[in-house]
């Protein structure tokens, strides 16, 4: 806004971080709040980002995945990115393939299971089975069962303190990696080798989020209730007809869900504020926190944050978020 005497830089040559004058070839890239030096790479994705000149420099990856996430007391965001909540105490088809009415035959299909976790009536996911041919998982109760086999599918697990983790792929058709926190937040994340359509609460996986309302009549839902209905696994369960706020139902709960999760807000994660949108997930925590009022209550409200975190780090942003006063994770051996 004004000038100020001091120093500047010679022709041909810019200041770098460290205050030093340095020629455009060496000059750093910034994201996310951190320095990296010419040539370094920074992979999304769907992008391999090179530090040129700083400035960087990205091309798109061969395979580009996308990930679904199911996570808190029924917050869903699809493959191609919309965002929508429900509260349905059934089992829903998250994901299958073999959806067109040419080829009815599914190679994987991922389904939940909900049940209600909130005096309110919200619910959470609880349960996740998923088959594959003859080969099927069942993740349940912070466990896993493997039963039956397929010889056409490879898969591994791995599990640290935080996760579960199961590497998939179908050879020709799919990579897919499934994490599961062991309570409510489950993420499929999937590169294809064929257009084979997709379908599910996930949606259909098309790079448009505007028809991710597609039913299993295959037709678009007018709202969101009609759509997950419609994705029911077994169609004697009810109906849901409307979708609970439970901060209106518990008031008193309110200002504590805001203040808690004000942590996404804040500076602890400010370097992924510019490359993940926080507030659709600040309003999912306050929303879970608000509701998740049968215990577990720090347990929902540090899940919502979890997601927050998991999704900067998809963008490349690693944020050191827990500590042993707040949403402190225990090493089990």
């Amino acid at each position: 806004t004004k000038c100020e005497s001091g120093c500047v830089c010679a022709d041909g040559l810019y200041e770098n971080l460290d205050g030093r004058c340095v020629p455009a070839e060496e000059c750093p890239c910034e994201y996310g709040g951190l320095a990296y030096r010419k040539g370094e790479q920074i992979q999304t994705e769907c992008e391999i980002c090179t530090c040129t000149k700083g400035k960087w420099k990205c091309i798109q990856k061969s395979k580009c995945s996308s990930t679904c996430n199911l996570y808190g007391e029924g917050h869903i965001t699809t493959f191609d990115g919309q965002r929508f909540v429900f509260d349905g105490n059934c089992e829903y088809i998250l994901a299958m393939d073999g959806c067109s009415v040419n080829r009815p035959v599914s190679s994987f299909k991922i389904v939940t299971e909900n049940v209600i976790c909130g005096k309110s009536g919200v619910t959470c996911s609880r349960s996740i089975s998923i088959y594959l041919g003859n080969l099927t998982f069942i993740l349940r109760d912070e466990t896993f069962t493997i039963s039956g086999e397929n010889p056409g599918v490879r898969y591994s697990v791995k599990k640290n303190a935080l996760h579960l983790m199961f590497d998939i792929i179908i050879p020709g058709k799919y990579n897919m990696t499934l994490i599961w926190n062991k309570h409510m937040n489950f993420f499929i994340k999937i590169s294809r080798e064929t257009q084979e359509t997709i379908c599910g609460l996930c949606g259909n996986y098309n790079g448009n989020m505007k028809d991710d309302f597609e039913t299993r009549s295959k037709y678009v839902a007018s709202n969101e209730l009609e759509f997950v209905n419609s994705w029911k696994e077994n169609p004697l369960c009810g109906d849901v007809y409307f979708v609970v706020d439970p901060c209106s139902k518990n008031p008193y709960r309110k200002a504590w869900a805001e203040k808690t999760c004000s942590i996404i807000n804040s500076q602890v994660f400010s370097a992924c504020h510019n490359k993940v949108n926080r507030m659709p997930y600040y309003e999912a925590c306050v929303r879970d926190s608000c509701g998740c009022d049968i215990g577990g209550d720090c347990e929902c409200m540090c899940d919502a944050i979890a997601v927050y975190a998991m999704t900067c780090l998809d963008k490349g942003i690693c944020i050191d978020w827990r500590t042993p006063e707040f949403c402190r994770k225990f090493l089990l051996n």
